[in-house]
């Protein structure tokens, strides 16, 4: 397994790459667990050589504490990558991705006002941006993302059809534990007691889900902020699957996603499961 750290090397590894070659990307923050591996294990499936940067991006955080929380162990990221047979690692530094502040920025319409985009300002922006400068970087053939990120997996294929970019965004449905917890780096912040809690943001999308076309969408959504009243829900949402809007009538969809986002005490997990009728 090849090492990169900086744009130059990345270049030159890239420019000796075979002409008909195809090279997959997984772009992740770093702390990884089994839902990064199925990523790394779909892009050495459908390409010849799989890559994973390794980069925890601050413009995307839109609170300074939770960037400085968000947990880093790039020594244990390498051997989890080796094991899982990755090709290429790029875990360039700050300073590398960010030679000066970036004066661009990305404006994603109505999105910017649903869930994630209204809870976190700014946030698309900051994902935006240092996608596109590892798709240009990198110029990968196919880039692979998880679906526990629903909206950012959207934002991204928004980004890219729009602005015409020579890339395939491969989407890998989400991993889940035993219990039915998404896989997430922030599950690594949870105490005992709040892995145990945590697990009712599954259980509530599941409830939700047996509901539909049972009870009007404005019942279902006040049993799951009974069901969040011990933890602080931000959003429960029945969405379109494909453009996030809310349904007013999720019968009337052939495809919906049921999204909820809510604190276990001063850590923040998302969740949506794809519901097809």
């Amino acid at each position: 397994m090849q090492v990169i750290q900086s744009i130059k090397e990345l270049e030159k590894f890239r420019s000796s790459f075979g002409k008909h070659e195809q090279l997959g990307l997984v772009p992740t923050m770093g702390a990884l667990h089994a839902g990064h591996i199925s990523l790394v294990e779909k892009a050495r499936q459908n390409t010849d050589q799989a890559m994973v940067s390794i980069f925890v991006n601050p413009l995307q955080f839109n609170d300074s504490k939770d960037f400085d929380k968000y947990p880093k162990q790039t020594e244990q990221d390498l051997k989890l990558l080796e094991k899982a047979g990755c090709d290429i690692v790029f875990v360039p530094d700050a300073k590398e991705v960010y030679k000066e502040q970036p004066l661009v920025s990305f404006q994603f319409g109505y999105l910017e006002h649903l869930m994630e985009g209204y809870y976190r300002p700014g946030h698309f922006n900051g994902v935006a941006i240092v996608v596109s400068k590892l798709l240009n970087i990198i110029k990968p053939h196919k880039a692979y993302f998880g679906e526990k990120d629903l909206q950012q997996l959207r934002v991204i294929q928004y980004l890219v059809r729009d602005l015409s970019m020579d890339v395939e965004i491969i989407p890998v449905p989400t991993v889940r534990e035993s219990d039915g917890l998404a896989m997430s780096s922030r599950n690594m912040r949870l105490t005992a007691d709040q892995r145990q809690r945590a697990v009712v943001l599954h259980q509530s999308l599941m409830k939700a889900k047996a509901l539909l076309g049972k009870m009007p969408h404005a019942g279902i959504e006040q049993l799951i902020k009974k069901d969040l009243s011990s933890e602080k829900l931000e959003y429960f949402s029945i969405v379109q699957k494909m453009s996030l809007e809310k349904c007013s009538n999720p019968l009337q969809d052939k495809e919906v996603a049921l999204c909820i986002a809510a604190f276990i005490d001063e850590i923040r997990l998302i969740d949506n499961i794809i519901v097809s009728s």
